[in-house]
């Protein structure tokens, strides 16, 4: 009855507030917000905490280049209020139900000068955060309208410590950087990556989001945006002086940000906080800011876990191409990969390097290098479909475009109908490379719209993707859950990379960051760590322990995961491979246990069809000890647990390879103390004894 009163309260509060243009909203939880016209016009937000500060007084609008009308000063027209409190069932996920509980506050504005045009401005406030979005109603004096920038402001109440990339309008694989607010160097941290292809930088002080960062007091916060459609992805640029992050939206080939018709609303700009950071990785405000999915039938939709012809083309084992002799992608060497798939139970073969182009796509800017649909004559793309599907392997379709977005949408037919001809229902995208047409980015409006028509098209032909070098997701995965995972960061494949490679926290950190928006393919399970097997001066090596690599299947979420490495290496250490046979890759619960940026994580998650448990612990560079508590294990049940550890010796640097495998009967009364190596990780199955 009290939260019923309070309720009411606060909007009885609101509508008499209105006629003062002092607007103060509260939530019936732990995030507070305060909304108003300044008396200049300026229409100001700002976020609180169980009453500590998050985000001061920071000014919202738009600017437009056609018309030109600059929409920074309103005036009010009134405020709309509702309560919503439902929950919805996940396609695929974390977990089978999200709850979606907020309280959404419209304000009606109109430009001060004229009074003629009209934006609304939305807030949904969660018990876990904020979102905000731009309206813009049907009206007469504006239909079509050029977006030239977006005046969203996010000001800081401290020199946060922040986990953050350069601000880039291209690319996001870059490797993380931990420092103060005021000590953001996105051009000095750009010029020690040397394995980014493509690179866009904005200014010294932009990055992308999402953004996290620690305040010296122990809030968590992270920056980002939810249901990015038809509209350019949101990096953000501080002014150092007052620590006050503006957006910077990507511009097309001749500086425009959209081109927008009303009615419209912009993505949601996201604001997840709190004082635990456990709670910022169970977050499900961004997917709750998504609309339901737009596909009916959705039976076709389904996890997997697969292996490929892709690592070997990375350490130098083969290539991608035909030429020189080591080609990858042949006939035999195909089948070899899907018997190793059919023996141990996976779904899949991705198979890259198929289809003929490989010689000529890189950096060439052209058009039409790929057709997707002309295998190489060493591939006989007919008979790998029989043999797979007498085995009961899919093959997964690989298109690269070169960054000819353009090309391939005019073949996305003709590719898919070549998919569905040889019983293929997934396809790995890439758009490595400048964008054709000529001067868009990755992360501009018409390469927004380019990946949703993709997912729209592959959900036509029920067919599922998995998008790489795309821009960050957004959590449109509610929507198109066939859009199943993206790339969108630095993974796996950047173990190889020459320079900054993956180091240990990276692991740490991107669940904070870039998984915010959405799983991604990183593709883990790498078993060996010196990549000099087939180069012998090859001086790359894998920052991991062979321990990590099977935590990661549970702590970095994905509904695709790729068993990575080759089959060979695999046949080693078949009894630590179990661990990947059998973790899931669709679930009915998550707990987050325990999470530090940069330092640590653990999660356990428990399988879709089943009472089955798994947990995965990850640390940095730093060696730490695992208290683990069993217990949201059933009462009065007991388990067997399988633990994969690092042994005593084990050390990322110096003994990646060193693991133990051990049985422990668990209930849920149990607590294990396990100790984890430097850059290391621990596994555990946990299965109900019945």
């Amino acid at each position: 009855m009290k939260k019923s009163l309070f309720i009411v309260f606060a909007f009885i509060s609101i509508i008499a507030n209105a006629q003062k243009s002092n607007l103060v909203l509260t939530s019936n939880g732990p995030v507070q917000l305060m909304a108003h016209l300044q008396d200049d016009g300026s229409f100001v937000y700002s976020v609180y905490y169980k009453g500590k500060p998050v985000v001061g007084n920071s000014s919202l609008g738009v600017v437009l280049a056609k018309p030109e009308l600059t929409l920074t000063k309103f005036m009010l027209n009134g405020v709309d209020s509702s309560f919503v409190n439902q929950s919805w069932e996940t396609v695929w996920g974390e977990q089978n139900t999200i709850r979606n509980k907020y309280k959404e506050f419209i304000f009606h504005l109109s430009d001060q000068q004229t009074n003629s045009y009209f934006v609304n401005i939305i807030f949904r406030l969660f018990e876990d955060g904020l979102g905000f979005r731009y309206e813009f109603p049907k009206q007469k004096n504006l239909q079509y309208f050029i977006l030239k920038d977006e005046a969203t402001q996010f000001k800081m109440f401290g020199d946060h410590k922040t986990f953050w990339i350069p601000g880039d309008f291209d690319t996001n694989e870059y490797a993380y950087n931990t420092t103060k607010l005021s000590e953001i160097d996105a051009f000095t941290a750009s010029k020690k990556e040397k394995d980014i292809a493509v690179v866009s930088l904005i200014s010294p002080n932009a990055v992308q989001t999402p953004l996290m960062m620690k305040s010296s007091e122990g809030l968590y916060i992270n920056i980002h945006e939810a249901a990015l459609l038809n509209y350019p992805a949101m990096n953000l640029e501080l002014n150092k002086d007052n620590l006050t992050f503006t957006s910077v939206l990507v511009p097309d080939a001749v500086g425009n940000k959209a081109y927008l018709q009303a009615p419209f609303k912009s993505p949601w700009r996201t604001i997840i906080v709190s004082d635990k950071a456990t709670e910022i990785l169970a977050s499900k405000m961004i997917l709750n800011l998504n609309e339901p999915t737009a596909i009916k039938n959705t039976s076709f939709i389904k996890p997997q876990k697969f292996v490929g012809v892709w690592w070997e083309m990375h350490i130098g084992k083969a290539t991608w191409f035909k030429e020189g002799g080591k080609h990858g992608a042949t006939t035999e060497n195909v089948k070899k990969y899907i018997d190793f798939a059919a023996q141990h139970k996976f779904d899949g073969v991705l198979v890259e390097g198929w289809n003929t182009g490989w010689e000529d796509w890189f950096g060439n800017w052209k058009e039409d290098v790929f057709d997707f649909v002309t295998p190489y004559p060493d591939y006989d793309v007919d008979a790998l479909t029989k043999y797979a599907k007498a085995k009961g392997v899919k093959i997964i379709m690989h298109h690269e475009t070169s960054g000819s977005a353009i090309g391939y949408e005019r073949r996305l037919d003709t590719a898919y109908r070549f998919m569905i001809n040889h019983d293929m229902n997934t396809v790995k995208t890439g758009y490595v490379g400048k964008i054709i047409p000529r001067g868009e980015h990755h992360d501009g409006q018409w390469m927004v719209n380019h990946y949703t028509r993709v997912a729209e098209k592959t959900a036509q032909y029920k067919i599922m993707l998995d998008a790489h070098e795309p821009v960050h997701p957004t959590g449109l995965h509610r929507t198109y859950p066939n859009w199943m995972a993206n790339e969108a960061a630095r993974g796996t494949e950047f173990n190889n990379a020459p320079t900054l490679g993956i180091l240990p926290e990276h692991n740490t950190i991107l669940p904070f960051t870039r998984l915010m928006g959405g799983p991604m393919d990183y593709t883990p399970g790498l078993f060996h760590f010196q990549l000099n097997q087939f180069e012998s001066d090859r001086k790359q090596k894998v920052n991991s322990t062979l321990a990590k690599q099977l935590a990661l299947y549970v702590t970095m979420y994905s509904p695709l995961q790729m068993a990575a490495d080759l089959p060979e290496n695999y046949q080693k250490h078949l009894d630590a491979f179990q661990f990947i046979k059998e973790v899931p890759v669709n679930w009915s619960a998550t707990k987050i246990i325990e999470a530090e940026p940069g330092d640590y994580i653990t999660i356990a998650r428990k399988a879709k069809n089943n009472k089955d448990w798994f947990i995965g612990s990850i640390t940095d560079e730093n060696a730490r000890s695992l208290n683990l508590k069993f217990d949201f294990l059933d009462k009065n049940k007991k388990y067997k647990a399988i633990i994969y550890r690092d042994s005593k010796d084990a050390d990322f640097a110096t003994n990646p390879e060193a693991y133990t495998i051990e049985q422990k009967i668990v209930t849920a009364n149990t607590e294990l103390l396990i100790q984890i190596a430097k850059g290391g990780g621990c596994a555990i199955s946990v299965f109900e004894i019945k």
